[in-house]
């Protein structure tokens, strides 16, 4: 049987996933704090988003316990490579040199960034 492809998250779900994986395992009441801090949002909002990304797949529900625990069920990497891969197909047919292209014109990267970059790209050349 062939595996379900992992949904795309959503701005808003994002947001809920960036809390997540800063935090780790969180109540509702938790991450609508955190949010709250950046922008007004309702707890009831925050709950029902959360209930759908649980209903989704993106995140796990611990109802062992009360109140429940959420946490992201994928690792923040793997939530971007999924990501990355989705807006080469769609923006880049599928050219990396395209998005890193582009990624670095509309944004300066930091030392420490294009330090990493070359480290890749010098790797990646001594592959055969």
């Amino acid at each position: 049987m062939a595996r379900p492809k992992p949904s795309r998250p959503t701005d808003g779900e994002l947001e809920i996933l960036q809390v997540l994986w800063e935090r780790g395992a969180s109540t509702v009441r938790d991450v609508h704090q955190a949010i709250s801090e950046m922008r007004p949002i309702g707890y009831t909002t925050v709950l029902k988003l959360m209930q759908i990304m649980t209903d989704k797949g993106l995140l796990r529900a611990n109802k062992g316990v009360r109140p429940q625990l959420f946490s992201p069920a994928r690792q923040r990497s793997e939530t971007q490579r999924l990501l990355v891969r989705d807006l080469l197909d769609r923006a880049f047919r599928g050219s990396p040199g395209r998005l890193v292209l582009q990624a670095l014109s509309a944004k300066r990267a930091t030392p420490e960034e294009r330090r990493k970059i070359r480290e890749l790209l010098d790797q990646m050349e001594g592959e055969p």
